[in-house]
């Protein structure tokens, strides 16, 4: 049965009553301070909080709705989770008049959304990058060795990652400078060095992490979701042409480190947890430290859009699924921390691009136009790589029974390289 709250909620928003994502918000006259989404309005957690609204065990007396960020919140796990959703539901439900019949209250703490400024959820002490699609790494392999060994032996037994650069973690709707650095050289000649020619999106998601786990302790497999708070949309914007040149033999460097856009909403698993599947069979048995007693994803599907600078049109791109992923978050959660590793309240761990089986539902540029050997077609041009002015939208949203669980936008425009 569909919910129904008393706050109007279009029948296609990505943000009724099941679903109430969390995230920073500040106005002209508002600091930074924690909110969740309700239709085309934000819900101010500070003022629920100082009207004495929050008063379970876990909140009655906590100052984590008072902070600039959710980094509190989200550490204080599972049980404050619960009962947050339990007591936001409740206030924001039709039949509820606390809220409903107080005025005033209703207009402190319910913002439309277009006069308010998304901030970063959780200050992001480290950032994690993972490489978990199958279709993707299959895909890479095959387009950088050959068919013969598309997929690196250890690929099947763990989930490749490599640590990112959190300080150019940035929020949608935040342009992206096109960078410049070095590229393979022609013949003789010295490496290229210049403004990026084959700058790409990656379509990904993340999860951002809950409490942490002390140094030296691992999370096990079977508990990691607890140490997960929730999922946002993320692209991790690459440069191929600097990537090359420089991943041998370290990894990523240059090529990723210039810019990271996050969507500004984190979906939480208790609001996608309708909408779990079945993550796909995995060969050959992972060891035991990755061996879930139920290994789920999520059926998310994602989308990836383009606005060309002086068009109106947009294009789709690809569409996807976050249920393609080979490896699951927990997994991720599990075998980061294998080695005693600590994660902390607010860190986020990338899932790599998200690929799937088709031609179109592959997750960046580099393999819709095969290393820019192909070309696509928009607004009637061929197109390899991102130009200047080039807008890139990634949506994802689970359908559920009358209602959607969305997770709003991913965007970032492309500006020209500095002199």
């Amino acid at each position: 049965m569909v919910l129904k709250s008393f706050v109007q909620v279009d029948a296609d928003s990505h943000f009724p009553l099941e679903n109430l994502p969390y995230g920073i918000f500040k106005s002209e006259q508002q600091s930074p301070r924690p909110c969740v989404a309700i239709g085309e309005f934000v819900f101010d957690l500070s003022v629920i909080s100082s009207a004495g609204l929050f008063n379970g065990p876990f909140l009655k007396d906590s100052d984590c709705f008072h902070q600039p960020s959710l980094n509190k919140f989200v550490g204080m796990g599972r049980p404050a989770w619960k009962e947050a959703r339990t007591t936001i539901q409740k206030l924001l439900s039709v039949d509820e008049p606390t809220l409903r019949d107080n005025a005033i209250l209703r207009e402190k703490s319910l913002l439309p959304m277009n006069k308010v400024q998304m901030l970063l959820p959780t200050v992001i002490g480290d950032y994690t990058d993972f490489f978990s699609s199958m279709y993707h790494a299959r895909n890479c392999g095959i387009m950088f060795r050959g068919p013969e060994n598309a997929v690196n032996s250890n690929w099947f037994h763990l989930p490749i990652a490599y640590h990112g650069r959190a300080s150019s973690i940035v929020v949608s709707g935040t342009d992206i400078t096109r960078p410049r650095g070095q590229s393979h050289p022609v013949g003789n000649s010295p490496p290229y060095f210049g403004p990026s020619r084959k700058l790409d999106f990656e379509l990904e998601m993340a999860a951002v992490v809950g409490p942490g786990n002390e140094l030296g302790k691992p999370v096990d497999v079977n508990e990691a979701a607890d140490h997960i708070f929730g999922l946002v949309l993320m692209n991790d914007w690459s440069a191929r042409d600097i990537q090359a040149w420089e991943c041998v033999p370290l990894g990523p460097f240059l090529g990723k480190s210039f810019g990271t856009t996050l969507s500004p909403w984190i979906v939480t698993l208790d609001a996608l947890e309708p909408f779990s599947c079945d993550a796909p069979k995995q060969e050959p048995q992972p060891l035991p430290y990755l061996a879930e007693k139920n290994s789920k994803n999520y059926d998310i599907s994602l989308e990836v859009r383009i606005k060309s600078a002086g068009q109106e049109q947009e294009s789709v791109l690809t569409k996807s699924n976050f249920k393609h992923l080979y490896w699951t978050i927990t997994q991720q959660v599990a075998h980061h921390t294998i080695n005693g590793c600590n994660l902390r309240p607010g860190d986020l761990l990338g899932t790599g691009t998200i690929s799937g089986p088709e031609p179109d539902s592959l997750g960046c540029l580099l393999e819709l136009t095969w290393n820019g050997k192909k070309s696509l077609t928009l607004n009637g041009l061929p197109r390899t790589f991102l130009e200047d002015g080039d807008e890139v939208v990634l949506t994802g949203v689970c359908k559920g029974d009358g209602y959607n669980v969305g997770f709003g936008t991913c965007s970032g425009k492309i500006i020209p390289a500095h002199n």
